[in-house]
Protein backbone atom coordinates (compact mmCIF):
# COMPACT_ATOMS: atom_id res chain seq x y z
CA UNK A 1 0.00 0.00 0.00
CA UNK A 2 1.07 3.60 -0.44
CA UNK A 3 2.39 5.00 2.82
CA UNK A 4 -0.26 6.72 4.95
CA UNK A 5 -0.12 7.99 8.51
CA UNK A 6 -2.57 6.71 11.10
CA UNK A 7 -4.04 10.20 11.28
CA UNK A 8 -4.63 10.17 7.52
CA UNK A 9 -6.22 6.71 7.64
CA UNK A 10 -8.51 7.74 10.50
CA UNK A 11 -9.62 10.78 8.53
CA UNK A 12 -10.22 8.75 5.35
CA UNK A 13 -12.36 6.12 7.06
CA UNK A 14 -13.99 8.48 9.55
CA UNK A 15 -12.87 6.33 12.47
CA UNK A 16 -11.89 7.11 16.05
CA UNK A 17 -8.31 6.67 17.19
CA UNK A 18 -7.58 4.74 20.39
CA UNK A 19 -4.29 4.11 22.20
CA UNK A 20 -2.27 5.75 19.43
CA UNK A 21 0.72 7.60 20.95
CA UNK A 22 1.95 8.90 17.58
CA UNK A 23 -0.73 9.70 14.96
CA UNK A 24 2.03 10.46 12.45
CA UNK A 25 3.23 6.84 12.52
CA UNK A 26 2.96 5.47 9.00
CA UNK A 27 1.51 2.27 7.60
CA UNK A 28 4.04 1.24 4.96
CA UNK A 29 3.21 -2.46 4.63
CA UNK A 30 0.15 -4.40 3.48
CA UNK A 31 -3.33 -4.34 4.98
CA UNK A 32 -4.05 -7.92 6.11
CA UNK A 33 -6.86 -9.81 7.82
CA UNK A 34 -4.82 -12.90 8.71
CA UNK A 35 -2.55 -12.42 11.72
CA UNK A 36 -0.04 -14.82 10.17
CA UNK A 37 0.51 -12.39 7.28
CA UNK A 38 1.53 -9.44 9.43
CA UNK A 39 4.92 -7.90 8.66
CA UNK A 40 6.51 -4.72 10.04
CA UNK A 41 4.52 -1.73 8.84
CA UNK A 42 1.22 -3.59 8.36
CA UNK A 43 -2.30 -2.53 9.21
CA UNK A 44 -4.33 -5.43 10.63
CA UNK A 45 -8.08 -5.57 9.84
CA UNK A 46 -9.81 -7.34 12.75
CA UNK A 47 -12.82 -9.12 11.30
CA UNK A 48 -15.16 -11.23 13.40
CA UNK A 49 -15.63 -14.63 11.74
CA UNK A 50 -17.77 -17.63 12.57
CA UNK A 51 -14.98 -19.25 14.60
CA UNK A 52 -12.30 -16.60 15.06
CA UNK A 53 -12.45 -12.99 16.25
CA UNK A 54 -9.59 -10.95 14.84
CA UNK A 55 -9.75 -8.60 17.82
CA UNK A 56 -8.34 -11.40 19.97
CA UNK A 57 -5.07 -11.18 17.99
CA UNK A 58 -4.62 -7.41 18.33
CA UNK A 59 -1.81 -7.49 20.88
CA UNK A 60 0.03 -10.21 18.99
CA UNK A 61 -0.05 -8.47 15.61
CA UNK A 62 1.25 -5.22 17.08
CA UNK A 63 4.04 -7.17 18.74
CA UNK A 64 4.78 -8.71 15.33
CA UNK A 65 5.12 -5.30 13.72
CA UNK A 66 1.66 -4.06 12.79
CA UNK A 67 1.45 -0.29 13.16
CA UNK A 68 -2.19 -0.44 14.26
CA UNK A 69 -5.41 -2.41 14.12
CA UNK A 70 -8.52 -1.52 12.15
CA UNK A 71 -11.13 -2.61 14.67
CA UNK A 72 -14.78 -2.34 15.61
CA UNK A 73 -13.94 -1.71 19.29
CA UNK A 74 -10.94 -0.57 21.36
CA UNK A 75 -8.41 -3.38 21.79
CA UNK A 76 -5.80 -1.96 24.15
CA UNK A 77 -3.23 -1.34 21.40
CA UNK A 78 -3.07 1.34 18.67
CA UNK A 79 -6.37 1.12 16.80
CA UNK A 80 -8.68 2.98 14.44
CA UNK A 81 -12.21 2.06 15.44
CA UNK A 82 -15.06 1.92 12.94
CA UNK A 83 -17.10 -0.68 11.09
CA UNK A 84 -14.19 -2.71 9.72
CA UNK A 85 -15.67 -3.65 6.36
CA UNK A 86 -16.89 -0.11 5.65
CA UNK A 87 -13.55 1.33 6.70
CA UNK A 88 -11.64 -1.12 4.54
CA UNK A 89 -13.70 -0.12 1.51
CA UNK A 90 -13.25 3.58 2.17
CA UNK A 91 -9.51 3.13 2.48
CA UNK A 92 -9.36 1.18 -0.78
CA UNK A 93 -11.37 3.88 -2.58
CA UNK A 94 -8.99 6.55 -1.31
CA UNK A 95 -5.85 4.68 -2.30
CA UNK A 96 -7.14 3.82 -5.79
CA UNK A 97 -7.98 7.47 -6.44
CA UNK A 98 -4.56 8.57 -5.21
CA UNK A 99 -2.72 6.07 -7.40
CA UNK A 100 -4.21 6.92 -10.77
CA UNK A 101 -3.60 3.38 -12.07
CA UNK A 102 -5.87 2.05 -14.83
CA UNK A 103 -8.40 -0.19 -13.16
CA UNK A 104 -9.70 -3.23 -15.05
CA UNK A 105 -12.65 -5.06 -13.52
CA UNK A 106 -14.19 -8.29 -14.73
CA UNK A 107 -17.14 -10.46 -13.89
CA UNK A 108 -19.07 -13.42 -15.31
CA UNK A 109 -20.64 -16.71 -14.35
CA UNK A 110 -17.65 -18.83 -15.30
CA UNK A 111 -13.99 -18.32 -16.11
CA UNK A 112 -13.43 -15.15 -14.06
CA UNK A 113 -10.33 -16.31 -12.24
CA UNK A 114 -8.67 -17.94 -15.25
CA UNK A 115 -9.33 -14.85 -17.37
CA UNK A 116 -8.11 -12.50 -14.65
CA UNK A 117 -4.89 -14.50 -14.48
CA UNK A 118 -4.48 -14.25 -18.25
CA UNK A 119 -5.10 -10.49 -18.26
CA UNK A 120 -2.54 -10.00 -15.51
CA UNK A 121 0.10 -12.06 -17.30
CA UNK A 122 -0.42 -10.10 -20.52
CA UNK A 123 -0.52 -6.63 -18.98
CA UNK A 124 2.48 -7.07 -16.71
CA UNK A 125 4.60 -7.33 -19.85
CA UNK A 126 3.67 -3.70 -20.47
CA UNK A 127 3.78 -2.21 -16.96
CA UNK A 128 3.64 -3.12 -13.24
CA UNK A 129 0.33 -4.90 -12.59
CA UNK A 130 -1.51 -5.86 -9.41
CA UNK A 131 -4.32 -8.40 -9.60
CA UNK A 132 -6.73 -10.38 -7.46
CA UNK A 133 -5.06 -13.45 -5.92
CA UNK A 134 -7.15 -16.58 -6.41
CA UNK A 135 -10.85 -15.76 -6.16
CA UNK A 136 -10.79 -13.00 -3.53
CA UNK A 137 -13.55 -11.15 -5.37
CA UNK A 138 -15.98 -10.09 -2.64
CA UNK A 139 -16.48 -7.02 -0.43
CA UNK A 140 -13.46 -7.99 1.69
CA UNK A 141 -11.10 -9.59 -0.80
CA UNK A 142 -11.47 -6.87 -3.43
CA UNK A 143 -10.41 -3.92 -1.24
CA UNK A 144 -7.60 -5.97 0.30
CA UNK A 145 -6.29 -6.58 -3.22
CA UNK A 146 -6.63 -2.93 -4.21
CA UNK A 147 -4.65 -1.94 -1.12
CA UNK A 148 -1.65 -3.98 -2.29
CA UNK A 149 -1.09 -1.49 -5.11
CA UNK A 150 1.84 0.91 -4.81
CA UNK A 151 3.03 4.08 -6.56
CA UNK A 152 4.62 1.87 -9.24
CA UNK A 153 1.36 0.10 -10.12
CA UNK A 154 0.02 1.02 -13.54
CA UNK A 155 -2.68 -1.62 -13.98
CA UNK A 156 -5.00 -2.94 -11.29
CA UNK A 157 -6.98 -6.02 -12.38
CA UNK A 158 -9.86 -6.88 -10.08
CA UNK A 159 -12.25 -9.81 -10.24
CA UNK A 160 -15.78 -9.01 -9.06
CA UNK A 161 -18.20 -11.66 -7.85
CA UNK A 162 -21.90 -11.34 -7.05
CA UNK A 163 -24.53 -13.34 -5.23
CA UNK A 164 -27.28 -10.81 -5.69
CA UNK A 165 -28.42 -7.56 -7.25
CA UNK A 166 -26.35 -4.59 -6.11
CA UNK A 167 -23.20 -6.50 -5.18
CA UNK A 168 -21.17 -5.48 -8.23
CA UNK A 169 -22.51 -1.92 -8.02
CA UNK A 170 -21.10 -1.77 -4.49
CA UNK A 171 -17.71 -3.19 -5.51
CA UNK A 172 -17.44 -0.86 -8.50
CA UNK A 173 -18.15 2.03 -6.15
CA UNK A 174 -15.18 1.04 -4.01
CA UNK A 175 -12.81 0.66 -6.95
CA UNK A 176 -14.23 2.53 -9.97
CA UNK A 177 -13.10 0.75 -13.16
CA UNK A 178 -11.98 2.33 -16.42
CA UNK A 179 -12.36 -0.94 -18.30
CA UNK A 180 -15.14 -3.39 -17.49
CA UNK A 181 -15.25 -6.95 -18.86
CA UNK A 182 -18.28 -9.26 -18.75
CA UNK A 183 -17.45 -12.83 -19.76
CA UNK A 184 -20.76 -14.68 -19.78
CA UNK A 185 -24.09 -15.24 -18.10
CA UNK A 186 -24.54 -18.85 -17.03
CA UNK A 187 -26.05 -20.98 -14.31
CA UNK A 188 -23.66 -20.30 -11.42
CA UNK A 189 -25.70 -19.26 -8.34
CA UNK A 190 -28.91 -19.40 -10.37
CA UNK A 191 -30.68 -20.76 -7.30
CA UNK A 192 -29.87 -17.56 -5.45
CA UNK A 193 -30.58 -15.16 -8.32
CA UNK A 194 -33.76 -16.85 -9.56
CA UNK A 195 -32.93 -16.92 -13.27
CA UNK A 196 -30.42 -15.97 -15.95
CA UNK A 197 -32.10 -12.63 -16.59
CA UNK A 198 -31.49 -11.69 -12.96
CA UNK A 199 -27.88 -12.83 -13.26
CA UNK A 200 -27.51 -10.64 -16.36
CA UNK A 201 -29.02 -7.72 -14.49
CA UNK A 202 -26.45 -8.14 -11.70
CA UNK A 203 -23.43 -8.66 -13.97
CA UNK A 204 -24.41 -5.65 -16.09
CA UNK A 205 -23.97 -3.37 -13.11
CA UNK A 206 -20.28 -3.39 -14.03
CA UNK A 207 -20.76 -1.74 -17.42
CA UNK A 208 -23.21 0.74 -15.89
CA UNK A 209 -20.41 1.90 -13.59
CA UNK A 210 -17.99 2.74 -16.43
CA UNK A 211 -17.16 6.35 -17.34
CA UNK A 212 -17.80 7.79 -20.78
CA UNK A 213 -14.13 7.55 -21.66
CA UNK A 214 -13.94 3.93 -20.51
CA UNK A 215 -14.43 0.66 -22.38
CA UNK A 216 -16.96 -2.13 -21.93
CA UNK A 217 -15.51 -5.44 -23.13
CA UNK A 218 -18.45 -7.73 -23.95
CA UNK A 219 -18.78 -11.32 -25.17
CA UNK A 220 -20.24 -11.21 -28.68
CA UNK A 221 -21.14 -14.91 -28.47
CA UNK A 222 -23.38 -14.54 -25.40
CA UNK A 223 -26.69 -12.74 -26.22
CA UNK A 224 -27.32 -11.71 -22.62
CA UNK A 225 -23.86 -10.14 -22.38
CA UNK A 226 -23.98 -8.53 -25.80
CA UNK A 227 -27.27 -6.85 -24.85
CA UNK A 228 -25.44 -5.02 -22.05
CA UNK A 229 -24.08 -2.62 -24.69
CA UNK A 230 -27.25 -0.56 -24.21
CA UNK A 231 -26.52 -0.17 -20.49
CA UNK A 232 -23.25 1.72 -20.72
CA UNK A 233 -22.03 5.12 -21.84
CA UNK A 234 -18.55 3.70 -22.41
CA UNK A 235 -17.07 2.52 -25.68
CA UNK A 236 -18.15 -1.06 -26.46
CA UNK A 237 -15.62 -3.64 -27.64
CA UNK A 238 -16.86 -7.12 -28.61
CA UNK A 239 -14.80 -10.30 -28.34
CA UNK A 240 -15.60 -13.84 -29.42
CA UNK A 241 -15.68 -16.16 -32.39
CA UNK A 242 -18.46 -14.17 -34.06
CA UNK A 243 -17.48 -12.45 -37.29
CA UNK A 244 -18.81 -9.22 -35.78
CA UNK A 245 -16.40 -9.34 -32.85
CA UNK A 246 -13.69 -6.67 -32.75
CA UNK A 247 -11.29 -9.20 -31.19
CA UNK A 248 -11.94 -12.68 -32.50
CA UNK A 249 -10.50 -16.14 -33.04
CA UNK A 250 -10.28 -18.04 -36.30
CA UNK A 251 -9.12 -21.59 -37.05
CA UNK A 252 -9.71 -22.73 -33.47
CA UNK A 253 -8.35 -26.19 -32.79
CA UNK A 254 -6.89 -28.33 -30.03
CA UNK A 255 -3.41 -29.80 -30.05
CA UNK A 256 -2.96 -33.53 -29.46
CA UNK A 257 -2.51 -32.75 -25.76
CA UNK A 258 -5.77 -30.77 -25.56
CA UNK A 259 -4.32 -27.25 -25.61
CA UNK A 260 -6.12 -24.61 -27.69
CA UNK A 261 -4.58 -22.93 -30.70
CA UNK A 262 -6.08 -20.22 -32.91
CA UNK A 263 -5.46 -17.17 -35.07
CA UNK A 264 -6.00 -14.02 -33.01
CA UNK A 265 -7.48 -11.04 -34.86
CA UNK A 266 -7.52 -7.55 -33.35
CA UNK A 267 -8.17 -4.14 -34.96
CA UNK A 268 -4.40 -3.64 -35.01
CA UNK A 269 -3.45 -6.94 -36.64
CA UNK A 270 -3.42 -10.73 -36.34
CA UNK A 271 -1.12 -13.33 -34.82
CA UNK A 272 -1.13 -17.03 -33.92
CA UNK A 273 -1.66 -18.31 -30.38
CA UNK A 274 -0.96 -21.77 -28.93
CA UNK A 275 -1.84 -21.86 -25.26
CA UNK A 276 -0.26 -23.79 -22.41
CA UNK A 277 -3.65 -24.14 -20.71
CA UNK A 278 -5.98 -27.06 -21.38
CA UNK A 279 -9.45 -26.98 -22.91
CA UNK A 280 -11.16 -25.12 -25.74
CA UNK A 281 -13.07 -22.96 -23.23
CA UNK A 282 -9.86 -21.01 -22.67
CA UNK A 283 -10.17 -19.53 -26.18
CA UNK A 284 -12.97 -17.25 -25.00
CA UNK A 285 -10.97 -16.34 -21.89
CA UNK A 286 -7.94 -15.55 -24.03
CA UNK A 287 -9.98 -13.36 -26.39
CA UNK A 288 -11.34 -11.42 -23.43
CA UNK A 289 -7.81 -10.83 -22.17
CA UNK A 290 -6.70 -9.85 -25.66
CA UNK A 291 -9.51 -7.29 -25.95
CA UNK A 292 -8.45 -5.68 -22.69
CA UNK A 293 -4.79 -5.61 -23.74
CA UNK A 294 -5.66 -4.15 -27.14
CA UNK A 295 -7.57 -1.32 -25.48
CA UNK A 296 -4.49 -0.61 -23.39
CA UNK A 297 -2.25 -0.28 -26.40
CA UNK A 298 -0.66 -3.68 -26.93
CA UNK A 299 -0.13 -5.08 -30.43
CA UNK A 300 -1.57 -8.36 -31.67
CA UNK A 301 1.91 -9.90 -31.74
CA UNK A 302 2.66 -8.83 -28.16
CA UNK A 303 -0.67 -10.17 -26.96
CA UNK A 304 -0.29 -13.48 -28.80
CA UNK A 305 3.17 -14.06 -27.37
CA UNK A 306 1.96 -13.33 -23.84
CA UNK A 307 -1.09 -15.61 -24.20
CA UNK A 308 1.05 -18.42 -25.60
CA UNK A 309 3.39 -18.24 -22.62
CA UNK A 310 0.76 -17.72 -19.90
CA UNK A 311 0.13 -20.44 -17.35
CA UNK A 312 -2.33 -21.09 -14.55
CA UNK A 313 -1.71 -18.87 -11.53
CA UNK A 314 -4.53 -20.15 -9.31
CA UNK A 315 -4.73 -23.58 -7.68
CA UNK A 316 -7.08 -26.39 -8.64
CA UNK A 317 -8.16 -24.93 -11.98
CA UNK A 318 -7.36 -27.43 -14.72
CA UNK A 319 -4.11 -28.09 -12.86
CA UNK A 320 -2.42 -30.90 -14.78
CA UNK A 321 0.03 -33.33 -13.16
CA UNK A 322 1.79 -36.05 -15.12
CA UNK A 323 2.67 -38.93 -12.82
CA UNK A 324 5.85 -40.97 -13.36
CA UNK A 325 3.71 -43.99 -14.22
CA UNK A 326 1.98 -42.16 -17.09
CA UNK A 327 -1.28 -41.34 -15.29
CA UNK A 328 -2.44 -37.75 -15.87
CA UNK A 329 -4.35 -36.00 -13.06
CA UNK A 330 -6.44 -32.93 -13.98
CA UNK A 331 -7.34 -31.12 -10.77
CA UNK A 332 -10.21 -28.71 -11.53
CA UNK A 333 -11.75 -29.10 -8.08
CA UNK A 334 -11.90 -25.46 -7.00
CA UNK A 335 -15.53 -25.02 -8.06
CA UNK A 336 -18.15 -26.15 -10.56
CA UNK A 337 -21.25 -25.04 -12.42
CA UNK A 338 -22.92 -26.56 -15.49
CA UNK A 339 -20.91 -24.47 -17.96
CA UNK A 340 -17.54 -25.20 -16.37
CA UNK A 341 -18.43 -28.89 -15.97
CA UNK A 342 -19.17 -29.20 -19.68
CA UNK A 343 -15.98 -27.36 -20.58
CA UNK A 344 -13.89 -29.58 -18.31
CA UNK A 345 -15.44 -32.77 -19.70
CA UNK A 346 -14.72 -31.65 -23.27
CA UNK A 347 -11.14 -30.88 -22.26
CA UNK A 348 -10.85 -34.35 -20.72
CA UNK A 349 -12.13 -35.94 -23.92
CA UNK A 350 -9.59 -33.99 -25.99
CA UNK A 351 -6.69 -34.78 -23.66
CA UNK A 352 -7.60 -38.44 -23.43
CA UNK A 353 -7.82 -39.42 -27.10
CA UNK A 354 -6.58 -42.98 -27.36
CA UNK A 355 -6.40 -43.33 -23.57
CA UNK A 356 -8.78 -44.36 -20.77
CA UNK A 357 -10.50 -41.36 -19.22
CA UNK A 358 -12.07 -40.96 -15.78
CA UNK A 359 -14.38 -38.14 -14.68
CA UNK A 360 -14.52 -37.91 -10.89
CA UNK A 361 -17.39 -35.48 -10.32
CA UNK A 362 -19.40 -34.17 -7.38
CA UNK A 363 -22.36 -31.89 -6.94
CA UNK A 364 -22.80 -28.43 -8.42
CA UNK A 365 -24.20 -26.16 -5.73
CA UNK A 366 -26.75 -23.33 -5.81
CA UNK A 367 -28.68 -24.41 -8.91
CA UNK A 368 -32.11 -24.19 -7.34
CA UNK A 369 -34.93 -25.74 -9.40
CA UNK A 370 -32.43 -26.72 -12.13
CA UNK A 371 -30.39 -28.96 -9.84
CA UNK A 372 -31.77 -32.31 -10.99
CA UNK A 373 -31.85 -31.46 -14.69
CA UNK A 374 -28.33 -30.03 -14.75
CA UNK A 375 -26.76 -32.96 -12.91
CA UNK A 376 -28.57 -35.41 -15.16
CA UNK A 377 -27.34 -33.51 -18.25
CA UNK A 378 -23.71 -33.53 -17.11
CA UNK A 379 -23.87 -37.27 -16.49
CA UNK A 380 -25.29 -37.83 -19.96
CA UNK A 381 -22.64 -35.60 -21.54
CA UNK A 382 -19.86 -37.66 -19.98
CA UNK A 383 -21.17 -40.72 -21.82
CA UNK A 384 -21.70 -38.85 -25.10
CA UNK A 385 -18.08 -37.70 -24.96
CA UNK A 386 -17.00 -41.34 -24.52
CA UNK A 387 -15.51 -40.77 -21.09
CA UNK A 388 -14.49 -44.26 -20.04
CA UNK A 389 -15.86 -44.04 -16.51
CA UNK A 390 -17.80 -41.47 -14.51
CA UNK A 391 -17.22 -41.68 -10.76
CA UNK A 392 -20.00 -39.68 -9.07
CA UNK A 393 -19.01 -38.76 -5.52
CA UNK A 394 -21.34 -37.80 -2.69
CA UNK A 395 -25.05 -37.57 -1.93
CA UNK A 396 -28.24 -37.05 -3.90
CA UNK A 397 -26.77 -34.71 -6.52
CA UNK A 398 -24.03 -37.22 -7.29
CA UNK A 399 -26.63 -39.96 -7.67
CA UNK A 400 -28.33 -37.80 -10.32
CA UNK A 401 -25.01 -37.46 -12.15
CA UNK A 402 -24.62 -41.23 -12.14
CA UNK A 403 -28.23 -41.85 -13.14
CA UNK A 404 -27.89 -39.53 -16.13
CA UNK A 405 -24.82 -41.45 -17.29
CA UNK A 406 -26.52 -44.79 -16.62
CA UNK A 407 -29.58 -43.86 -18.67
CA UNK A 408 -27.44 -42.52 -21.52
CA UNK A 409 -25.07 -45.48 -21.58
CA UNK A 410 -25.39 -48.78 -23.36
CA UNK A 411 -24.37 -51.32 -20.72
CA UNK A 412 -24.61 -49.49 -17.42
CA UNK A 413 -20.86 -49.85 -16.95
CA UNK A 414 -19.99 -46.27 -17.85
CA UNK A 415 -20.58 -44.91 -14.35
CA UNK A 416 -20.45 -45.66 -10.66
CA UNK A 417 -21.69 -43.82 -7.56
CA UNK A 418 -19.53 -43.76 -4.44
CA UNK A 419 -20.31 -42.26 -1.05
CA UNK A 420 -17.39 -39.94 -0.45
CA UNK A 421 -13.90 -38.82 -1.47
CA UNK A 422 -12.15 -41.68 0.31
CA UNK A 423 -14.29 -44.24 -1.52
CA UNK A 424 -13.34 -42.58 -4.81
CA UNK A 425 -9.66 -42.68 -3.86
CA UNK A 426 -9.86 -46.37 -2.97
CA UNK A 427 -11.61 -47.19 -6.25
CA UNK A 428 -9.16 -45.29 -8.42
CA UNK A 429 -6.08 -46.59 -6.63
CA UNK A 430 -7.22 -50.13 -7.40
CA UNK A 431 -8.32 -49.57 -11.00
CA UNK A 432 -6.09 -46.88 -12.55
CA UNK A 433 -3.63 -48.04 -15.18
CA UNK A 434 -0.61 -46.29 -16.69
CA UNK A 435 -1.73 -43.84 -19.37
CA UNK A 436 -5.13 -43.08 -17.82
CA UNK A 437 -6.39 -39.48 -17.60
CA UNK A 438 -8.40 -38.45 -14.51
CA UNK A 439 -10.48 -35.27 -14.20
CA UNK A 440 -11.54 -34.22 -10.69
CA UNK A 441 -14.23 -31.53 -10.41
CA UNK A 442 -17.07 -30.42 -8.11
CA UNK A 443 -18.31 -27.41 -6.20
CA UNK A 444 -15.86 -26.18 -3.58
CA UNK A 445 -17.91 -27.49 -0.67
CA UNK A 446 -17.39 -31.10 -1.79
CA UNK A 447 -13.63 -30.91 -1.25
CA UNK A 448 -12.66 -33.20 -4.12
CA UNK A 449 -9.20 -31.67 -4.28
CA UNK A 450 -8.36 -34.34 -1.70
CA UNK A 451 -8.93 -36.96 -4.39
CA UNK A 452 -6.55 -35.25 -6.80
CA UNK A 453 -3.97 -34.79 -4.08
CA UNK A 454 -4.16 -38.43 -2.99
CA UNK A 455 -3.82 -39.68 -6.55
CA UNK A 456 -0.88 -37.39 -7.20
CA UNK A 457 0.85 -38.56 -4.02
CA UNK A 458 0.16 -42.19 -4.94
CA UNK A 459 2.04 -41.60 -8.18
CA UNK A 460 4.99 -40.15 -6.30
CA UNK A 461 5.02 -43.22 -4.05
CA UNK A 462 5.29 -45.63 -6.94
CA UNK A 463 2.14 -45.38 -9.01
CA UNK A 464 -0.39 -48.05 -9.81
CA UNK A 465 -0.17 -51.64 -10.85
CA UNK A 466 0.59 -52.01 -14.56
CA UNK A 467 -2.29 -54.30 -15.43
Amino acid sequence: MIALSLAEIAAVVGGQTHDIPDPSAQVTGPVVRDSREVVPGSLFAAFVGERVDGHDYAARVVQDGAVAVLASRPVGVPAIVDDVQTALGALARHVVRRLGATLVALTGSAGKTSTKDLIAQVLRRKAPTVFTPGSLNNEIGLPLTALTATEETRFLVLEMGARGIGHIRYLAGLTPPKIGLVLNVGSAHIGEFGGREQIARAKGELVEALPGDGAAILNADDPLVRAMASRTKAKVVLFGESAEADVRAENVRLTDSGQPAFRLHTPSGASDVTMRLYGEHHVSNALAAAAVAHELGMSAAEIATALSEAGSLSRWRMEVTERPDGVTIVNDAYNANPESMRAALRALAAMGKGRRTWAVLGKMAELGDETLAEHDAVGRLAVRLNVSKLVAVGGIEASWLQLGAYNEGSWGEESVHVSDAQAAIDLLRSELRPGDVVLVKASRSVGLESVAQALTEAGAEGGVDAR
